[in-house]
């Protein structure tokens, strides 16, 4: 690592919610010449102070240095002027909280540690940890790369997969990266929550969180995808705006790939319906071509999502693809790729923000091989099932 990093920069930043009240820091290490992050960290810390928060982000970030670039030459970036001018040695520590803290970050930081004060729009990617670390969205250091080989090897094996029932030729695989939405205040009530016939309801900051995370482990992806590839819900275009900002790619919609409309369920949650309209919910329960007044049935969505797969791979042939799109259609294109029923959505559990990666790989003579390379994926600092947010 010291000879891959000879000049790093730490970027730290922390924040409380009442000073004092629930307080978490982010602190971002990344290579001075190139700007590559190399680790970043976003941790709560209880209930502390601004001040306190600002610290604590300052000693994770060198702490970051330490273990993983411990011969690079130091420069910290931060939005505290407190923080800045009293570790330069400007100015005295007054305040007895602060002392054990910059007695801390003065024990860790190399001879030499500059520290420079940035404007607070130039510290966004600090503060946006310590704020993920505040909504339960990331917790704890998380190293570049650690996480990025498995995933882009997922996703990019030349090789095929066992092709027990015959062989695939040595064509390119056609992969398509499937990413759910983030959530919508829709998602966290529990709502039912359609397609453009819906309320269509767009991303809460939790929800632009989420796919940011996911963006950013996608990040490997930049030079070898060929397109972003969106619902025309608002929900999965704000998704898919933030994945083709990250990754520097365009974005096309696909209207196949939009939710199950509800019809006039839109909008109640599952206890509202089951309330106003059993007798209905309960024959769509008991059969997959039966659709709520108004809306479609599973059968119908169906039809559309393997209408749509169809053109995709067609269009992009030997390709990889983002998809951004909602959880009956990416549970579809799952239940298709392993030939399983369509009953098998109702098994499957499928986070907001998660990746999904199926491949078609080539076959003389027949129907192309379909492999599940990944199911319900989750970017380092984001825990799996959360109750809160599950459909179906």
């Amino acid at each position: 690592m010291t000879a891959l990093h000879r000049a790093v920069v730490v970027e730290a930043d922390g924040g409380s919610r009442g000073n004092p009240g629930p307080a978490a820091y982010g602190a971002v290490l990344k290579d001075a010449a190139t700007g590559e992050v190399i680790a970043e960290d976003g941790t709560t810390i209880g209930v502390a102070t601004n001040n306190v928060a600002e610290y604590s982000g300052l000693i994770a970030g060198l702490r970051m240095v330490a273990e993983l670039a411990p011969d690079a030459e130091v420069e910290v970036r931060m939005d505290s002027k407190l923080v800045v001018e009293q570790m330069s040695g400007r100015w005295r520590i007054k305040h007895p909280d602060m002392r054990p803290l910059a007695e801390e970050a003065t024990r860790l930081a190399p001879a030499g540690t500059t520290y420079t004060w940035v404007p607070r729009e130039l510290n966004k990617h600090a503060d946006r940890l310590a704020n993920e670390a505040l909504d339960g969205i990331r917790s704890g250091v998380t190293v570049a790369g650690a996480e990025d080989v498995s995933l882009i090897e997922e996703i990019e094996d030349p090789k095929p997969p066992l092709a027990r029932e015959g062989a695939v030729t040595g064509g390119a695989p056609t992969t398509l990266v499937l990413v759910r939405h983030g959530v919508t205040p829709h998602t966290t009530e529990k709502r039912f929550s359609g397609g453009l016939a819906s309320a269509n309801p767009g991303l809460s900051d939790e929800g632009r969180s989420q796919v940011r995370m996911s963006a950013e482990w996608l990040q490997p992806l930049a030079d070898r995808a060929a397109v972003v590839v969106s619902s025309p819900v608002r929900r999965t275009l704000e998704s898919a705006q933030i994945v083709a900002e990250t990754l520097g790619l365009s974005v096309e919609t696909e209207p196949g790939l939009a939710e199950m409309e509800f019809g006039h369920w839109d909008g109640l949650t599952f206890a509202e319906v089951a309330e106003r309209f059993a007798d209905e919910m309960e024959r769509w329960r008991g059969s997959l071509d039966v659709a709520p007044e108004g809306g479609e049935s599973f059968r119908i969505v169906e039809k559309r999502v393997l209408d749509a797969l169809t053109r995709l791979r067609e269009r992009y042939a030997g390709r990889t693809v983002i998809v951004v799109s909602h959880v009956t259609p990416i549970k579809t294109v799952v239940a298709h790729v392993l030939d399983a029923p369509l009953e098998s959505l109702f098994r499957m559990e499928l986070a907001p923000a998660s990746v999904s990666v199926v491949s078609f790989y080539p076959s003389p003579g027949e129907a192309d091989r379909a492999s599940l390379r990944l199911y319900n994926a989750l970017p380092p600092g984001r825990s799996g099932f959360d109750p809160a947010t599950t459909q179906w």
